[in-house]
């Protein structure tokens, strides 16, 4: 069919543009901080300091106001997500290839959704979890670090407490906090004492921004990595200012399809049967400030 034909398809606006907003909506890092735009390849974000102003008396003169600069350089990273399907997609009639088209992007949005996550926390490929070195700037190299005591009774509130003392000691505002589901689970069943009423009922286990104790708070397994990383993070939280990450996409999405060949080592396609479908973005990212960050990882590793 005409429609479905080797190369990058020309996807009609309405269905790409609500999908971009979906693969920054699957993010904690992207439902914490807004997007900038971006050129691509290598690029600086630049954040002023300029001090408070200055008191003239009358007839006095004028002082020199300073301006402190901070470059943050925003590096391009790519990823993909390949998805085979039988070649019998091909003889689908027009009337349903926007169908099939959906349910590939459906497929593929929410693995590159994660992919900012576990690049800008971590610094791992999603595949496989191997530390990427290229990925120097990652929130888990900040050193402001909370651990936790899994000895009953937990109380999740005073790690919080903690690191927004380390974020605050560091001249920054802890109004954010990215969970993991395990860490995040203490505050969603908490309990008045003696009583059956929340202690945290804005509080919701979804990637969406919540209310948590005063901190915009978003919650996703990407945080901890658990079953992604190749070396065990024990990360249970970051608490920070997520204004101070720099992060855009650089390149726009690209569904492409493959015909021919062994494009994701699966096997060669005719052989199979089969046809694959490629999404390709590139993330830019930068962190201006590590102290700016605070995180609360597990003093024993997970099992």
């Amino acid at each position: 069919m005409a429609a479905l034909t080797t190369g990058s398809f020309t996807l009609p606006p309405q269905k790409l543009d609500p999908w971009l907003g979906k693969v920054q909506s699957g993010s904690v890092v992207a439902a914490l901080s807004n997007s900038i735009p971006m050129k691509f390849g290598p690029g600086q974000s630049m954040t002023f300091d300029i001090g408070e102003a200055e008191y003239v008396a009358e007839g006095a003169n004028k002082g020199a106001s300073t301006i402190t600069p901070t470059t943050v350089t925003a590096t391009p990273f790519k990823f993909h997500k390949t998805v085979r399907w039988t070649e019998e997609v091909k003889w689908a009639d027009e009337d349903d290839v926007i169908d099939v088209v959906e349910q590939v992007l459906a497929l593929i949005q929410p693995a590159l959704s994660r992919a900012l996550d576990y690049g800008v926390i971590h610094g791992i490929n999603p595949t496989g979890g191997a530390a990427v070195a290229a990925m120097t700037q990652r929130l888990v190299n900040t050193t402001n670090v909370v651990e936790t005591d899994d000895t009953p009774p937990v109380k999740p509130y005073t790690y919080l407490d903690a690191a927004d003392t380390l974020v605050l000691a560091d001249g920054y505002v802890p109004r954010d906090v990215a969970l993991d589901p395990s860490f995040a689970a203490g505050f969603s069943t908490a309990r008045g004492t003696n009583s059956e009423q929340k202690l945290y009922p804005n509080f919701q286990l979804s990637t969406d921004v919540s209310e948590l104790d005063g901190h915009r708070a978003s919650v996703s397994r990407t945080v901890g990595a658990v079953g992604v990383a190749a070396t065990a993070s024990n990360l249970k939280a970051i608490v920070g200012d997520f204004g101070a990450i720099r992060w855009g996409i650089q390149r726009a999405i690209g569904l492409e399809l493959i015909e021919y060949g062994d494009p994701d080592g699966g096997g060669d396609l005719k052989r199979n049967n089969q046809v694959a479908f490629r999404a390709e973005v590139v993330y830019g990212w930068g962190i201006a400030d590590l102290n700016a960050f605070a995180k609360i990882e597990n003093a024993v590793a997970d099992a």
